[in-house]
C-alpha cells in the first residue's frame, strides 16, 4: 500500500524560504514529484525527480526551488527560496508507477499525499 505524507508547509513573507517534506511508503525508486494548486486554479507540476537524481522544474520555479530525495529514508523534499505571493498554494507530493518520470501532467501520477498549505505574503 502506497502512502505519501507531506509536512513543513506554513506562512512566510515574500523573499523568504520554506522546505516541505514528503514521507513515502510503498514506493521505492519510483519517479516522484511536487505539484501545487492555488485557489481557483488547476493543479500544476512544480518539479519531478527520479531515483537516480535526474530532475525537472516548471519554468516558474527554476532557480528558486530545489527538489531532492533521500532514497534511504524514502523522503522527498522541496526547498523553496525567494518565495513570491504567486507561490501560495497547497503543495502535493505525488508518485508515479514508473521509474522514469513521465513529465508533469498530473494524470501521469497515481499516488498523492493530502497536501500542505504554503502561504506567501507580500
Amino acid at each position: 500500500q502506497v502512502r505519501l505524507a507531506e509536512s513543513g508547509g506554513g506562512s512566510v513573507q515574500a523573499g523568504g524560504s520554506l522546505r516541505v517534506s514528503c514521507a513515502a511508503s510503498g514506493v521505492t525508486n519510483h519517479c516522484m514529484g511536487w505539484f501545487r494548486q492555488a485557489s481557483g486554479k488547476e493543479r500544476e507540476g512544480v518539479a519531478t525527480i527520479e531515483s537516480v537524481g535526474r530532475t525537472r522544474y516548471a519554468d516558474s520555479v527554476k532557480g528558486r526551488f530545489t527538489i531532492s530525495r533521500d532514497n534511504a529514508k524514502n523522503t522527498l523534499y522541496l526547498q523553496m527560496n525567494s518565495l513570491k505571493p504567486e507561490d501560495t498554494a497547497i503543495y502535493y507530493c505525488a508518485a508515479s508507477i514508473w521509474y522514469e518520470c513521465p513529465g508533469m501532467g498530473r494524470d501521469r501520477y497515481a499516488y498523492w499525499g493530502q497536501g500542505t498549505q504554503v502561504t506567501v505574503s507580500s
